[in-house]
């Protein structure tokens, strides 16, 4: 009945629909408008993406193109190559081949969708230390904000390479105080600051695109609008 906003990503995308996540603030903001479908896998860099593409996103006949896609990823591709999550590390030349292809894909497979790019988030290196995720006998971080920075202006690249929108969160979130505390629960992750920042950042970049709520139709009669006196003709029409 609905069309639908796929989010497409690793784990910060999948972990969007927690409370107050940026996912499930957009589910609410395009209530009975637009169905907001979760395709979060945490861990995935964009090389184990592109392996599963077709999985995630399998050609339907007469399924109906998304409006739009948002694709998440950059955050593991810029682990370092010499510390604990090597194992996610995609040299950066890869990264940007690799996000082209999965554009392409999605043109491909929805001509008409929207494609937004987000870049990966700034990195607190000192959080990352204090909320290790594996065993780190080196003690340094597994990520940089250097390099995380360095993954964000290839994404920023590629978005402008296929004409397509982006969001620039490594840039966004710096433009504020205390970015590392207010935005980052553990050096990567959102708190809920971040989260409404991602949230409000990306409602302006798909009304920029044309799609908001109010540029589109509700599935049913809204309560308002509903004859008290014979209710059930609405529903018959």
């Amino acid at each position: 009945m609905r069309p639908k906003i796929y989010l497409f990503g690793d784990s910060i995308t999948e972990f969007s629909f927690d409370e107050g996540g940026w996912g499930a603030s957009l589910a609410n903001h395009f209530a009975r408008t637009v169905d907001v479908v979760l395709r979060g896998y945490g861990g995935y860099n964009t090389r184990w993406a592109l392996q599963v593409l077709e999985k995630v996103f399998p050609r339907v006949e007469g399924g109906g193109e998304p409006l739009a896609v948002t694709v998440f990823f950059g955050a593991n591709d810029a682990c370092l190559p010499d510390r604990s999550a090597a194992f996610q590390h995609v040299p950066l030349h890869e990264y940007k081949h690799n996000l082209h292809s999965i554009v392409s894909f999605l043109k491909k497979q929805w001509p008409k969708t929207q494609i937004l790019l987000i870049t990966p988030p700034p990195i607190d290196e000192n959080g990352r230390l204090r909320n290790p995720y594996s065993e780190n006998p080196v003690t340094q971080p597994e990520r940089t904000n250097e390099a995380a920075g360095a993954y964000a202006k290839a994404c920023v690249a590629v978005a402008e390479e296929c004409g397509i929108p982006v969001l620039d969160l490594w840039t966004k979130m710096q433009q504020f105080p205390d970015w590392e505390n207010a935005y980052l629960r553990d050096g990567l992750h959102l708190t809920p600051s971040g989260n409404r920042l991602v949230f409000e950042e990306l409602v302006v970049k798909l009304r920029d695109e044309g799609l908001s709520p109010e540029n589109l139709p509700v599935d049913l009669p809204l309560f308002t609008e509903i004859d008290v006196d014979d209710p059930v003709k609405f529903f018959n029409k």
